[in-house]
C-alpha cells in the first residue's frame, strides 16, 4: 500500500482540517448477521486494503452518512475504492441533532467525498412514534428505505452502513431492519470492531476518529414514552448545555419532566463542583424539565436497553 501523502490524504493539523480524499456513513444494525470473515488482520495497513478491495467488488456505494466514525470509515474507504462511483447520504429526520447534521456536511467536505441529505418525518409513523423496545427496527427501516429508493433513482448498486461488529451482540433491532433492506456492511463483515474502526480511521487521517459515538436523539426516550417534536428539542437543548461545560460524552435521559444525566466517567470532575451544578440545573429548568438529576454511575451506551434482548 502505498504511503498516506501518495493517496492524497491529507492530515489534520492544529486546529484546521485539510482536505483528505475521503467520507463517512450511518450507524447500523441486522438480525441474521452476515459471514464474518474468519481471519481478521491487525495491522491497519493490510485492512486499509482488505475493505477496499471487498468495497471496489460493489461496483457503486450509496452510503448512509452520518458524520460519525464508523459511517465515515466506510464512505472513506468506498471513497478510495471507487471515486466518484460512491456517494455519501444523511438522512435528516426529527431525531438527527441539528449540529450533526452540519458536522456531517463539513467532514463530507474535508474528505471529499460527494454528499447529499434527504428529509423525511418518522414521528409521521406511530409504530416509531408510540417508542416500543423495537423502535430502532421501525428507524431503520424507513431509514435504508428511503435511502435505498434514492439509490435505485441514482442508479447505485448497494446501500452501505457502518455497522460494526461490537454492535453484533447488543440489542440493535435496527440489525433486523438492514438485513431485510440487504444493506452492506463490510466493517461488520470483515470483524472489524469499535477500537478497529478507530485505528483505521486514524490511520486515514480522519478527523472523527476519535469523535464519541452518538446514537440519534430518541435513544434518550425510554421505551413506552412516546417520541415527540417537543422531547427531542428539549434533549438537544440540554446536551448543548452540558457539552458548554467541556463534557464530550454525556447523554440527557428524558424520563418525562425529570432530566437524568449521564456523563462520562472521566469528565465528571467537569460538572461536580456546586456552582457548575446549579447552573446546569438552571439551564434544563429553562428548558422545560421540572427535575435534573446526575446519574453517578455515569454514561454507557445502551443504558435503556439493558435487561433487553433481540
Amino acid at each position: 500500500m502505498r504511503p498516506l501523502t501518495e493517496m492524497g490524504i491529507m492530515l489534520r493539523s492544529g486546529t484546521g482540517r485539510r482536505k483528505l480524499t475521503f467520507g463517512i456513513g450511518c450507524a447500523s444494525n441486522a438480525s441474521e448477521m452476515p459471514q464474518v470473515t474468519a481471519d481478521v488482520p491487525t495491522d491497519p495497513t493490510t485492512q486499509i486494503d482488505a475493505l477496499s478491495s471487498a468495497i471496489r467488488t460493489k461496483d457503486s456505494v450509496l452510503v448512509a452518512f452520518s458524520g460519525g466514525v464508523d459511517s465515515s470509515l466506510v464512505a472513506a474507504l468506498a471513497h478510495r475504492a471507487l471515486g466518484e462511483r460512491a456517494l455519501a447520504v444523511t438522512a435528516v429526520s426529527e431525531t438527527l441533532a441539528d449540529h450533526e447534521r452540519h458536522e456531517a456536511e463539513a467532514v463530507a467536505e474535508e474528505i471529499g467525498i460527494p454528499h447529499r441529505t434527504i428529509h423525511y418525518s418518522e414521528l409521521s409513523d406511530d409504530n416509531f412514534s408510540d417508542n416500543p423496545d423495537n423502535r430502532c427496527y421501525f428507524c431503520q427501516n424507513m431509514r435504508m428505505g428511503h435511502l435505498r429508493n434514492l439509490a435505485d433513482d441514482l442508479g447505485y448498486a448497494v446501500v452501505a452502513s457502518g455497522t460494526n461488529a461490537s454492535d453484533a451482540g447488543e440489542h440493535r433491532p435496527g440489525l433486523q431492519a438492514m438485513d431485510e433492506r440487504e444493506v452492506y456492511q463490510p466493517l461488520l463483515e470483515h470483524g472489524v470492531d469499535k477500537t478497529g474502526v478507530r485505528t483505521i480511521a486514524r490511520a486515514l487521517g480522519l478527523s472523527v476518529w476519535d469523535k464519541p459515538s452518538m446514537a440519534c436523539l430518541a435513544s434518550r426516550i425510554p421505551y413506552g414514552l412516546r417520541v415527540t417534536d417537543e422531547r427531542l428539542a428539549m434533549i438537544e437543548r440540554a446536551e448543548a448545555v452540558i457539552q458548554g461545560f467541556g463534557v464530550r460524552q454525556a447523554r440527557v435521559r428524558h424520563h418525562d419532566g425529570l432530566a437524568r444525566i449521564e456523563v462520562a466517567p472521566d469528565e465528571l470532575a467537569n460538572v461536580l463542583d456546586a456552582t457548575t451544578l446549579a447552573d446546569i440545573a438552571d439551564h434544563l429548568k429553562g428548558i422545560g424539565f421540572d427535575f435534573v438529576t446526575l446519574d453517578l454511575e455515569g454514561y454507557r451506551s445502551g443504558r435503556l436497553d439493558e435487561g433487553l434482548t433481540s
